[in-house]
């Protein structure tokens, strides 16, 4: 369930910390957390919201929500074909497979599917107060039907293991998983039977990311590496090194491949923060070309980042803080910040996601320019709008000229220059 706030920003708030949150539809949001295995009362699992837009503010209204018992969502990945849509979460050191079947309906009740002891059955609950929208009261919603399939251990540390982070494919042909064992281990997809094992990293993965083009792959680590990969191949193209500041330190936090606006290729982009001594040094975000290794751009902070996102066009990226809980949206070309929105979470941000655009058309309609979704252990799904930049017609910007250069010869014949 999720409660309303009077801020214009949050969505809505759940009853579990979040950790992890990405699109399943141009028009539904995924959220996943918990509380862990400790007995307070704190649920574990994902829930799934649809967005909408009632022509002044965003809109979420919860459709499916599933709880996975005793075991805290820590990550998952999404994957939809013609055919069917796909959830792949981290459940401690095991990768859990979900099919997705999705059903239209016209009931006002909400479905809630799965629990600890019945994962299949579908329970009708009392029907909620709905959403003020310009839609018809009575409108098809799409609900979603959650069903557990393999599962498969992906991470072997012996001590702690602990499966952090998880990627599926754009193809949907391979999975990638890492861990606390430091391995980067690829699987195919659906089936999760192992392909190959990409050894580089001795401490554990922190982030990877598959881009759009070239079958490329980015991973970073504990150890400091930012390494780029051959996904298909399982082989190491190039690692990513730049001038840190003297007697500083750096790990690299996050990274995501960007699409290049007009082109076929893609950028990577990081986060880097410092450590040790290097506490009060910048953090940075970075932008790189992946095959050569060539740092293009930097815009630096004053805190340390602990999220990150790109938009699927490649214009906008976001990034969060981990002190102030901040959210900042910038021009992915140049890097340069377009947005600020200083304690947008009461706790450092866990996760961010834009919504998608399709050919220059927002899929859900509104007058943002971007839009992105924020998450935090504090419980809350928030929203973060940059409006269109202000422009003046055409015609008008030229009466304005012409009026300027009017007046301006006007005014020099008058003190006769």
């Amino acid at each position: 369930m999720f409660n309303r706030k009077s801020r214009d920003d949050i969505l809505a708030r759940v009853n579990f910390p979040l950790y992890t949150v990405q699109m399943l539809t141009n028009r539904h949001v995924i959220v996943g957390g918990g509380g862990g295995s400790s007995k307070t009362g704190v649920a574990n699992g994902f829930e799934i919201f649809e967005i909408s837009h009632n022509g002044k503010n965003f809109l979420a209204e919860e459709v499916t929500r599933h709880e996975t018992g005793p075991i805290v969502v820590m990550n998952f990945s999404t994957y939809k074909n013609a055919k069917r849509t796909y959830i792949v979460a981290g459940q401690e050191n095991h990768c859990q497979l979900y099919n997705v079947d999705s059903v239209i309906t016209t009931e006002d009740s909400i479905e809630n599917i799965g629990s600890e002891n019945n994962q299949n059955d579908l329970r009708e609950r009392k029907p909620k107060a709905k959403l003020k929208t310009d839609n018809n009261k009575n409108s098809k919603k799409l609900k979603f039907i959650i069903k557990p399939s393999d599962s498969v251990q992906s991470d072997f540390n012996g001590l702690e293991p602990l499966l952090r982070v998880i990627r599926v494919h754009p193809s949907g042909q391979l999975l990638v998983t890492g861990g606390t064992d430091c391995q980067v281990r690829v699987w195919k997809f659906p089936s999760l039977q192992p392909a190959a094992v990409l050894k580089g990293h001795s401490k554990e993965i922190d982030d990877m990311d598959f881009s759009t083009f070239n079958n490329l792959l980015v991973t970073v680590a504990k150890d400091g590496l930012c390494i780029i990969w051959d996904c298909l191949k399982a082989k190491e193209i190039s690692k990513l090194k730049w001038s840190q500041p003297e007697g500083s330190k750096y790990l690299y936090k996050r990274c995501r491949f960007g699409v290049i606006e007009g082109e076929k290729a893609c950028a990577v982009y990081t986060l880097a923060n410092p450590t040790g001594l290097a506490k009060k040094q910048k953090s940075y975000l970075q932008k790189w070309l992946p095959e050569s290794g060539e740092l293009l751009r930097m815009s630096n902070f004053d805190e340390s980042l602990s999220a990150l996102a790109v938009r699927n066009d490649g214009r906008f990226v976001a990034v969060g803080s981990m002190f102030s809980g901040s959210v900042s949206i910038h021009a992915s070309f140049s890097l340069q910040k377009v947005l600020n929105i200083p304690g947008a979470h009461s706790m450092f941000v866990t996760g961010l996601e834009f919504l998608p655009v399709s050919d220059n058309i927002h899929t859900v309609t509104s007058n943002a320019e971007a839009a992105v979704l924020s998450i935090s252990v504090d419980n809350h799904l928030c929203i973060h709008t940059l409006h269109y930049r202000k422009t003046i017609p055409l015609w008008l910007g030229i009466v304005i000229l012409v009026a300027t250069l009017f007046l301006t010869f006007v005014f020099c014949s008058y003190l006769g220059i």
